[in-house]
């Protein structure tokens, strides 16, 4: 597989729509980073250091919502940072209620895998969505 930033990007995002958790961590560096910027209502909001943390938000992440749409429209490739843009359509299972928003992720890669990821949506929507 290539280690090119984006290549390593639509890897670990064909993994994440297989949720395949361990071969999502392959694709990470022991020392990644994730921020996903929203309050504490939604299950998997806060900051995650290390692969036992990511393995953690990601199946949070899985574990929380139904997927029924997570379509990145575009790679935009900068050196190591990978900005994708998209849309989803997601539900929370604890109340069946929709996610539906927009999604920009700052992916910043090293030596072929993850060191960081940030994850933009319009965290009202997830907010209500996860709120009883």
């Amino acid at each position: 597989m290539s280690s090119k930033p984006v290549d390593v990007t639509v890897e670990v995002f064909t993994r994440f729509g297989n949720k395949d958790v361990p071969g999502i961590l392959e694709m990470l560096s022991d020392d990644i980073l994730i921020e996903f910027y929203g309050p504490s209502v939604i299950p998997y909001a806060g900051t995650y250091r290390g692969l036992e943390e990511a393995r953690r938000f990601f199946e949070t992440v899985l574990g929380s919502v139904d997927i029924h749409q997570f379509e990145p429209e575009q790679f935009l490739n900068d050196g190591q940072m990978v900005t994708v843009t998209g849309n989803l359509h997601l539900t929370a299972r604890s109340t069946g209620r929709d996610i539906v928003s927009a999604f920009a992720h700052v992916i910043t890669v090293q030596d072929g895998k993850w060191l960081r990821f940030r994850d933009f949506m319009n965290t009202s929507a997830a907010e209500a969505a996860f709120k009883a």
